[in-house]
Order: structure tokens, then sequence, then C-alpha cells
């Protein structure tokens, strides 16, 4: 079994290992031995604990899931020549990454907090020459899509990897628009997340418009309320969401 090692065993790194535990063995090297015990009795399985100073990564294959403020700092820390760095911090560029830890390729990957159910939408980019293994690493979590260059894997982090953000914001005003009209809280909930599990196959096959198009009839309720949702400037501040976003991916 191909064994995988976690710089990092934040809430992302665990995230990713959950999905990971049942066809790779998990190593995971932090700071705190207490820390690290308490991310192997969560995962549930059993995992090579490593403190991070001095730990020689020669020929591994790294997870790299820490602060992006911390790169200089941790990749002081790490001895040897890794294989391949896969790295998950949003808007750090393979540039810095190299320039900080030693090692042959390197990945970015952006996956999202779905990662821990096996559904993340996780975009890749980098050295090419890793680009089948890494969409085999990472679509042990969910799906993969390989992009060009690092400024659409900066736009992808502001879609895929921020969108669980967006839509809980979404999906929380809804199930209050419920209540406000006299849905009790309990059924609101459960409506709303059988709303989203349906929309999430629908999605797949039909274009967004299209599945608008046909739920809503003339002068009816949908009507309405897609109104009032443009009233709002919802559209509007979905599209500057992604670009405020984009932004600061590439100020990190």
């Amino acid at each position: 079994m191909k064994t995988i090692t976690f710089i990092g065993n934040g809430n992302m790194a665990f995230s990713i290992a959950q999905g990971l535990k049942d066809n790779y063995k998990i190593d995971v090297v932090g700071r705190d031995l207490e820390k690290l015990d308490a991310f192997e009795k969560k995962l549930g399985v059993n995992i090579g604990k490593y403190l991070i100073d001095n730990f020689y990564i020669e020929d591994k294959t790294l997870l790299f899931c820490v602060k992006p403020a911390n790169v200089e700092e941790v990749g002081k820390k790490l001895k040897g020549k890794a294989k391949v760095l896969y790295s998950v911090l949003a808007g750090t560029t393979i540039e810095k990454l190299r320039s900080n830890i030693n090692t042959n390729a390197v990945v970015r990957t952006m996956p999202n907090l779905a990662a821990s159910v096996q559904k993340s939408m996780t975009t890749l980019t980098g050295d090419v020459s890793f680009k089948e293994e890494a969409e085999e690493l990472l679509g042990s979590i969910g799906g993969t899509r390989w992009l060009s260059s690092e400024k659409e894997i900066d736009i992808a982090t502001a879609l895929a990897g921020s969108g669980p953000a967006y839509l809980a914001l979404i999906a929380e005003s809804l199930a209050d628009g419920a209540v406000k009209q006299g849905l009790k809280r309990d059924d609101a909930m459960a409506i709303m997340r059988g709303l989203f599990s349906g929309f999430g196959e629908l999605i797949q096959e039909i274009h967004p418009a299209l599945l608008k198009d046909g739920v809503m009839s003339p002068g009816g309720t949908t009507a309405a309320g897609y109104g009032a949702l443009e009233d709002g400037n919802v559209r509007s501040s979905c599209i500057n969401a992604i670009e405020k976003a984009y932004k600061k991916a590439t100020e990190l």
C-alpha cells in the first residue's frame, strides 16, 4: 500500500485523510504529538506520527497542508528531497513552494471540505508528469479537474474551494425564509437538505439555465421568488464573490 505523508494536521489534512485512509497508508507530520494522537483517534485508523523538526522527506510523496504564511518556516525544518509535493495551499505559487521545499516536482491542488465524504471537487495544476498520479490520488476524495495554469487554479479556488461556504449561506437563508413564513425549523432544514441533495444530482447533467426555465412557470410561485432574488442582486453578488475571493487568493 502506497504511503502518503501529510505535512500538517489541520482540518483540510483530516478531510483528505478521511478520503484516502482505505487505499493509502497515512503518515502525518506535525508539531505536537498529542494533536497527532487526537488526529489518529478521530481518523479511526493507525497512522505514522512524526514531529516536524528535521523530518526526512527523501523520495516521499508529500501532501502539504500547512498555512500559507508558514511555508518558509516549515521548509527549513524538512530534510532531504521529496519525490513530489502536492500542495493544498490557496494562492501559494509553485515558484514559492519550490524555493522553500526541496522536491523533484510540485502539483498544486485545491480540494474542498467535501473531501471528508469523498465528494470534493478538486482542481489540479503543475508538473504534468504527475498528472495521472495526481488525478488518481485526489480522485480518491471525489472529482478532479486538471487546469492549464496557476491563474486558473486561483480562480477555481474562489469557486470550488470557497464554494461550500457560499452554498451554506444560501442554504441557511432559504431555510430561514421558510421559518419566517411559518414552517417549523426541523421541517425547514430537512426540506432544504433534500433540495440540495436532489439539485446536486440534476446539475451534473442539466445546464443551470435549463433547470431554472424548467421549474419557472409564467406568473407562478418560482417566478415571484426568482424576481425577489434578482431584486436583491443575488446574481451580481455571486459574481462579485468569485472576483473578491480570486483576488484574495493572488494576494496570499
